[in-house]
């Protein structure tokens, strides 16, 4: 299938690679070149936003979301499908505020993420409930924990690799402006509490370590003269820019301890971890005011003015060492994103750290400061890392990404410890950009 041809006042976030797909299929036998590992025995899926067709939403973030699927199995690609995730907005036009003001949290785009937790797949968006779909990339409906759950759900939830808890956040337009979330290993949402921040912040990441939880409150905020037009935050000078770090066991009384930072935005984080002395490294993509701008303009499809004047610069990989102080250095001048990781490292000390330069792959070796890259020949997704089942060390086992070139679109297969390619599945369609992905083992 080609990408259909354009008008020239069509959007940029409905043209080229980032043009949405018209419908759903399904596709067996999908073709193979190397060959895939026999124990990546399971299903990558790949969330991000698919307008339906004729729409425009006014915003690259705001489509209806759609999942991209593959199955693996005896070294074999079983399918594809990709189906969108069919939430109340999708299938009813349910509006997220009504005219009355009331809030519908199921009136969604689930565009963003999709995680295992606790045996359920869930699709998430930051602005809503998590909607819960099959292995076969059916929708099942929203969820909201026992109706425990009465704010939004971040897109970046993190798992305790020690403990099985799924810590998370929701923010909102009014108050409670952003409240932390504990979910048990078994899925019971276990504890919630408000964090006071001083307004609508748009945070779309945090971080975890061992025993503390790292809030970014950063200066992109809800803005009332946006509303109906796209995504209504905008970034805001006023309002300042820190980095929290907060106990995660209630100690202190709860309370968050402040870090005034230069400005900037952070969409994501690598990781984050404490120290032998104690203090917390936190390590994420970090926009400056100027390049945040540009980019939100462009995905957004407005001309801001400060957007064209400002000094337009790349989103590089940066440190904060959070102790007496905050310290601030950045680890790289590529510009990159979305930062992945070993999962099992998640809030501890890694040594390696995954993150997409365009049409590549860079491997970052924290503990000597090097990198090293690897051209996949299109434009490349976030890289996800699944582990070998006997791993002998922290980049043993595989990333996957979906790389697209032209009109066509496969799931790559490299080994993570060298960056070697060991296989690709082709697709049978182009797969647009999208945000986040996930691999699901049959063992899970």
């Amino acid at each position: 299938m080609t990408t259909p041809a354009v008008s020239p006042t069509t959007p940029a976030y409905l043209r080229g690679h980032l043009a949405p797909v018209p419908d759903e299929i399904s596709a067996v036998d999908l073709a193979v070149t190397g060959e895939i590992p026999a124990e990546l025995a399971g299903r990558y899926f790949r969330n991000g936003p698919n307008p339906l067709p004729g729409q425009d939403p006014g915003h690259w973030f705001a489509g209806h979301g759609m999942i991209h699927g593959i199955r693996l199995r005896e070294g074999r690609a079983e399918w594809y499908r990709n189906r969108w995730t069919k939430t109340a907005a999708f299938t009813e036009g349910a509006q997220f505020v009504s005219d009355t003001g009331v809030v519908d949290r199921a009136a969604v785009t689930a565009n963003t993420h999709v995680i295992r937790h606790s045996g359920r797949i869930l699709a998430l968006v930051e602005s809503g409930l998590p909607y819960e779909i099959s292995p076969e990339l059916e929708t099942l409906g929203p969820r909201d924990f026992g109706g425990r759950l009465t704010t939004a759900m971040t897109a970046h939830p993190k798992e305790d690799p020690a403990t099985g808890e799924l810590l998370f956040f929701g923010y909102g337009f009014a108050p409670p402006y952003l409240t932390y979330h504990r979910l048990s290993a078994d899925g019971e949402l276990v504890e919630s509490r408000e964090i006071e921040v001083p307004g609508p912040t748009m945070m779309h990441d945090f971080a975890i370590t061992a025993n503390h939880v790292v809030w970014l409150d950063l200066p992109v905020v809800f803005d009332m003269e946006w509303v109906g037009r796209g995504l209504p935050y905008r970034w805001n000078d006023a309002y300042g820019a820190r980095l929290g770090v907060m106990r995660r066991d209630g100690g202190d009384g709860g309370k968050v301890r402040w870090y005034e930072i230069d400005p900037c935005y952070v969409f994501h984080v690598g990781n984050a971890h404490e120290d032998a002395e104690g203090r917390v490294v936190l390590d994420a993509v970090r926009y400056a005011p100027g390049s945040f701008r540009r980019i939100w303009g462009e995905i957004s499809g407005d001309s801001d003015p400060a957007a064209s004047a400002a000094v337009v610069g790349e989103a590089t990989l940066h440190r904060w060492t959070l102790g007496a102080t905050a310290r601030e250095e950045q680890l790289d001048d590529r510009g990159v994103e979305f930062p992945s990781i070993n999962g099992d490292r998640t809030g501890l000390a890694g040594r390696y750290l995954y993150a997409v330069a365009g049409d590549a792959v860079v491997k970052y070796d924290t503990a000597t400061g090097s990198s090293q890259v690897e051209e996949t020949g299109g434009a490349t997704g976030e890289a996800v890392f699944v582990p070998a089942e006997s791993a002998r060390a922290e980049d043993d086992g595989w990333l996957m990404s979906v790389v697209s070139a032209g009109d066509g679109s496969e799931l790559q297969v490299l080994d993570a410890g060298s960056l070697e390619r060991v296989a690709a599945v082709r697709l049978p369609r182009r797969v647009p950009a999208g945000f986040h992905g996930n691999w699901f083992g049959d063992e899970g």
